[in-house]
């Protein structure tokens, strides 16, 4: 479902510490910087910060209709489960919660982004496979735009993350966006 940008009031970022702005100040957290670039090319967008560092699956279902409680909510971007991978939460259990999440957006009528993560081998490769086909069955069970790597461009380049090498620093935070611009321009076109 495509929307008129000029109908478009607000924009929610749904996410842990990776959209939440962690370690940077107001200015470089990306719902400043997407709203401002979406701005400058025009869009009549809000962009709302509703992510929280250390979020996992299950905090995100157990925010979401609290969340999504005001009418005038055209967009979620969803990027939740790094704090799932991170915990070895077995990959049933995110994508359990992170359906659950998709279905509550979509059965208010909000059009939903999905910002993939992907898992390391750290938990081993049975647990990498499981957990990286998490985001891609979801997008194509319910036909979603999907961002496969929300860090594509930006993991394992220090350049591009804070000291402790995960999270993203203001240059990263632009790559994010640039990303996360294309899919809701494609959405708002």
């Amino acid at each position: 479902m495509t929307i008129n940008a000029s109908a478009v009031e607000k924009i929610v970022l749904f996410g842990d510490s990776l959209m939440a702005g962690y370690g940077l100040k107001k200015e470089d957290h990306l719902s400043t910087i997407l709203e401002n670039e979406l701005r400058i090319k025009g869009y009549n967008v809000n962009i709302v910060n509703a992510s929280v560092s250390g979020d996992t699956s299950a905090g995100g279902l157990n925010k979401i209709n609290w969340t999504l409680s005001e009418n005038d909510i055209d967009i979620l971007i969803l990027g939740l489960g790094a704090n799932d991978m991170l915990r070895g939460i077995k990959p049933e259990e995110t994508k359990k919660n992170l359906e659950k999440i998709i279905k509550i957006t979509l059965n208010k009528k909000i059009n939903l982004i999905l910002a993939g993560m992907v898992a390391p081998t750290s938990h081993g490769e049975k647990y990498k496979k499981e957990f990286d086909e998490i985001y891609t069955s979801l997008s194509k069970k319910y036909n979603l735009i999907f961002i496969p790597f929300l860090l594509e461009g930006v993991a394992f380049k220090p350049e591009f993350n804070l000291e402790d090498g995960m999270h993203p620093n203001p240059n990263g935070v632009k790559i994010i966006s640039r990303t996360i611009e294309e899919k809701l321009i494609s959405l708002l076109n």
